[in-house]
Parts: structure tokens; C-alpha cells; sequence
């Protein structure tokens, strides 16, 4: 997935814990075996193959995550999209930038993205792709999903606690050896050699979407490396923002999805969700919470 897992987990002895990541990352590796849209063998890229020539038949597992993605889609208003895959990348935030891609080739970059045009049959748990071009990725929620099911792996084994860490996805259950909750530590996105809160987590995923070194100014205006799928405009207005929530899939999804959507409509979306809750950073360094989050300042 291009990410770096890390796997903790609480056990008896040295060649227990062993054994047990090892079957962690046995799980990660399936996952992206089924999700990989750069590899030509998976049923992901057959589903990109076939966009506007034929249905593609897939596994329950796949069928049903690309559902829940089209969930996302609908809750978020298409703030989150897995069809963003289809999207021309006229964005550099590689330094090369000198000007703003025109109004047509911004519109024109997004003209196959559109989650409305994957097309589910429950028949046969079939998935199609009707624009020809169409893509689909799993870039803003396949980790999370990876770290949900190494973590329901572990626990069906009987690993009482540990944490999976998706490159900052994180996932944990059960506490540490001595009883105490679990603390995950808030970036800092104005100063990323610190923290600025530290919060207890228990059984709970948090992710974090941030562009402190991804983005682009023009015009005296800031423009994050996290393109909008509907208008291929990138984000404006935050630098981080992190989710907690019952999974890390959703975590991951959502925290995509808040930059996307802006401070007000995005805290206003994680309060009617229950179990989620959110904290934002916005360009001026002002942290914004959802209704029931309690920091602890470091």
C-alpha cells in the first residue's frame, strides 16, 4: 500500500508476540492483494480494465467495501470518493507550480470522477464502472480497512491488547500491560516535532489528514495537496484534521472528507455521526472540536 505498518501487540513471551504480527502481516498483505489498483492482477484492476465495457464479478469482501465507500460518499455529499482514481493530476506540490491550472483544465480533470457512476449488483456482486476512464482507489480508505481487519485477526486469535499503526492510521484495543488506557499523541501541524494534546483511546481508531508539507499558494491563498473530487479544486482553509471513530476505515474516509468539506459543514457532519468526533486545524493554528472531545493539553 506504500505504507509503513507498525504492530504492537501485548503477549506472554517474545516468540508469541512474534508469531502473532506475523499473522498481522500475513492479513495486510491479503488485503492488498484485493485492493491494489497498481497491480494488473487484482480484481480492483479488472474493475478499472472493464469501466465503461462490463460488469466485473468480485468477492463478497471487495463488493462489500467498495458499498461502504459509496456510503461515505452519500454522508459526506461526495466530499469522499472513490473514483477519484479517474482524476488528471494538473495539481504539482513538488515545488514546480508556477501558476493555477485554468478554469476548463481544472473541470476537465474531474470530468470521469463521480461515485453516482459505480454501479453495485447484489445479484452477483458485480461492480461497474460506467464512464469509460473511470478509476477506482483506495488511497483514503484502504489502510484504514487493512488495520481494521489485522486488529479483528488478532483479537479472534486472543491478543487481549495491542495497537496497529497504518502510517499513522491507528487502530488499538485493550490497554497497556499495567492498566492504563492507550495515549495518542496530536501532531502539532505548526510545528511537527510536537504534539500539542495527548488523548486516551480506547478501542477506537484515530487518523490524521494534514498538508503541512503538501501545498501550494496562489493569490495569497493556500491550496492543500487534497483535491475536492467534485470541482478539482484542492482544499483551503485547514492543515489537520483528525478523526476518531468505532473503525479506522471510517476514520480514514472521514478525515479526507472534513478538509474537503471545510471547518463548519465538516464538525457539523461528525456531530450527527454517532461515535465520531474530530479536532481541527485551521491555517492560523486555531483547533476546532467536535461536541464531545476533551484535550488533554500537553
Amino acid at each position: 500500500m506504500g505504507s509503513r505498518f507498525e504492530i504492537t501487540v501485548t503477549a506472554s513471551d517474545q516468540s508469541k508476540a512474534e508469531e502473532y504480527i506475523g499473522l498481522a502481516v500475513n492479513e495486510i498483505t491479503r488485503i492488498e492483494k484485493l485492493i491494489s489498483s497498481w497491480d494488473p492482477s487484482t480484481q480492483t484492476s479488472q474493475i478499472n480494465r472493464n469501466a465503461g465495457i462490463k460488469p466485473v464479478k468480485v468477492s463478497p469482501e471487495l463488493y462489500n467495501l467498495i458499498d461502504r465507500a459509496l456510503k461515505i460518499s452519500e454522508i459526506t455529499d461526495g466530499a469522499f470518493d472513490i473514483s477519484y482514481a479517474s482524476m488528471d493530476k494538473i495539481w504539482k506540490f513538488d515545488g514546480s507550480m508556477t501558476k493555477m491550472p485554468s478554469e476548463d483544465e481544472i473541470k476537465e480533470s474531474v470530468s470521469k470522477v463521480g461515485y453516482q457512476n459505480i454501479i453495485l449488483n447484489p445479484a452477483d456482486t458485480s461492480v461497474f464502472l460506467k464512464k469509460q476512464g473511470m478509476k477506482i482507489g483506495f488511497g483514503a480508505i484502504g489502510k484504514g480497512y487493512a488495520a481494521d481487519q489485522a486488529k479483528k485477526l488478532l483479537m479472534k486469535e486472543g491478543v487481549e491488547a495491542g495497537i496497529i499503526n497504518a502510517s499513522g492510521d491507528m487502530n488499538t484495543w485493550g490497554t497497556k500491560p499495567n492498566g492504563e488506557a492507550w495515549k495518542i499523541a496530536i501532531t502539532n501541524p505548526m510545528n511537527k516535532e510536537h504534539a500539542f494534546a495527548l488523548l486516551p483511546i480506547e478501542n477506537r481508531a484515530v487518523v490524521t489528514s494534514g498538508d503541512y508539507e503538501k501545498f501550494v499558494n496562489f493569490n495569497g491563498i493556500r491550496y492543500s495537496h487534497i483535491i475536492n473530487p467534485k470541482t478539482g479544486y484542492p482544499a483551503t482553509g485547514i492543515i489537520s484534521s483528525t478523526v476518531f471513530a468505532p473503525k479506522a476505515e471510517l476514520a480514514d474516509a472521514l478525515a479526507t472528507s472534513v478538509f474537503v468539506m471545510g471547518i463548519d459543514a465538516g464538525i457539523d457532519r461528525i456531530n450527527q455521526l454517532p461515535g465520531v468526533e474530530c479536532i481541527i486545524v485551521d491555517e492560523e493554528g486555531k483547533v476546532h472540536t467536535s461536541n464531545n472531545i476533551k484535550l488533554e493539553a500537553l
